[in-house]
């Protein structure tokens, strides 16, 4: 398989060479694209250094929109997978074989990380266990499969899958429970896989302050545009 890592980054630069180091030490074989998303520090150099590939935005246009532009870059490259990774180190490259090995079963389309099909450690906040909790509720609900980290981004998608996200009105900030919705409306196959969550290697999340209410409100209200959709039929190939 042709394989692809996407890492959405916003002033990474810190990270960014921890995170491809490991890329190379634990994933070897797969390429590396940094979507450089409008970062007003040196993120695309250093991505360049550690020799990933690198796609800037020239402005700000928020976490989906740049996994959109790894998945159009994808798509043109003739990719089989995409691995979609972040770039501030919380996701361990060590777990991607396992995504890919899951991905290679026969009738999976898309290996969604989990922190918790396994006890590994992983204690968010009260605030965040409560948002995790609903929309895994919910996400179980209607799609009529047990979802246990429905927030999850790392993840590895067949090409089907990406290509369908590239070319659909793919969310620019959240991907997270209305896509395991959107998924199962289009007939794809999910499977979650164990993997670790680590502490941010540095900087600052953006999820803070006023953001939790809106996250809420945000894929609340995507889940329902969802639902009253006509079920999306993509192609496959």
């Amino acid at each position: 398989m042709k394989v692809l890592a996407i890492i959405p980054a916003y002033n990474e630069e810190a990270n960014l060479p921890v995170v491809l180091r490991e890329m190379s030490d634990y994933a070897g074989g797969v390429d590396c694209l940094v979507i450089n998303d409008g970062s007003r520090d040196r993120t695309a150099e250093t991505a360049r250094a550690a020799g990933a590939g690198v796609v800037s935005h020239p402005v700000n246009l928020g976490a989906g929109a740049a996994a959109q532009t790894g998945f159009r870059y994808a798509v043109r490259r003739g990719y089989d997978v995409v691995i979609q990774i972040d770039a501030d180190g919380q996701h361990d490259p060590r777990d991607v074989p396992a995504l890919l090995q899951v991905l290679g079963d026969e009738g999976v389309d898309a290996a969604i990380g989990s922190r918790f099909l396994e006890d590994r450690g992983y204690r968010p906040t009260r605030m965040r266990s409560i948002g995790m909790l609903f929309f895994n509720g919910l996400a179980t609900i209607l799609t009529g499969q047990r979802v246990t980290d429905s927030t999850s981004c790392f993840r590895a998608l067949k090409r089907p899958v990406f290509k369908f996200f590239a070319e659909m009105d793919y969310p620019t900030d959240f991907q997270d429970a209305d896509l395991r919705v959107l998924m199962k409306r289009a007939g794809f196959r999910v499977r979650e896989v164990p993997v670790s969550m680590r502490p941010r290697l540095g900087g600052r999340s953006f999820i803070n302050g006023i953001v939790p209410a809106y996250y809420v409100f945000k894929v609340s209200l995507s889940i329902l545009v969802t639902l009253l959709r006509e079920a999306p039929r993509p192609r496959r190939e």
